[in-house]
């Protein structure tokens, strides 16, 4: 049994990454390479912090009752889907959560594929977001980077929201500089707006797993 996940950071509070306030784990690793990633420092599978189910389920456990979702991004949810399933069943046994993963296969990819990991995650999904990111096709769109992506509500628990454009990005205050977290509505995003900031002479601070309080882009 799957005990452990690899994360790159996690994000206690946000109103960008899905219906409502979240929580946000991001894990660590991807298999795809998609061109304009907008967080490639999430590809390795090595250099994440190792955090076990017991001790995610209680970091989410303890957080106020106005954060009602969880957000899976990363990095590749469905490369760490046993660990990821097994929290989810572990944190609705004490709260009845919202659950949104990105994903960067399509969902008739992962059907198809029929490994018993992914698919138990699939059902424990209320929101999909599949497809990889391509930059020629980069869009404001809600939750999304680029017009392939899509919206997949997989439950009855949310309505498809009707205004399909950006959420936004939030700006967040760390101790070693401004962090942003969210699907950028611009495409180049990260690079122009760390050199802005820099210009200015604020210190963006960098999307590392050494506090895992750490957040950044989606």
């Amino acid at each position: 049994m799957t005990t452990t996940i690899e994360i790159s950071r996690v994000a206690d509070r946000t109103a960008v990454l899905g219906p409502g306030l979240r929580a946000v784990i991001w894990v660590r690793g991807c298999p795809l390479r998609c061109p304009g990633c907008v967080a490639p420092e999430d590809l390795p599978f090595v250099g994440g912090v190792t955090r076990t189910i017991d001790d995610l389920a209680g970091w989410l456990g303890g957080l106020p009752s106005d954060i009602t979702g969880l957000t899976l991004s990363g990095g590749e949810p469905m490369a760490q889907a046993a660990g990821l399933s097994a929290l989810v069943e572990r944190i609705r046994a004490d709260r009845d959560w919202s659950v949104m993963s990105f994903t960067g296969w399509t969902v008739e990819h992962l059907r198809r594929q029929q490994d018993a990991d992914q698919i138990r995650l699939l059902g424990q999904l209320d929101i999909l977001v599949d497809g990889p990111y391509v930059a020629a096709r980069h869009a404001d769109l809600l939750w999304r980077g680029s017009t392939n992506q899509r919206l997949h509500f997989l439950t009855d628990r949310h309505a498809p929201s009707v205004q399909d454009t950006s959420a936004g990005i939030e700006l967040q205050l760390a101790e070693d500089g401004v962090q942003w977290v969210g699907v950028p509505p611009v495409p180049d995003f990260r690079a122009g707006f760390e050199t802005a900031m820099r210009a200015q002479g604020v210190e963006i601070a960098p999307f590392t797993p050494t506090n895992p309080t750490d957040e950044g882009g989606r």
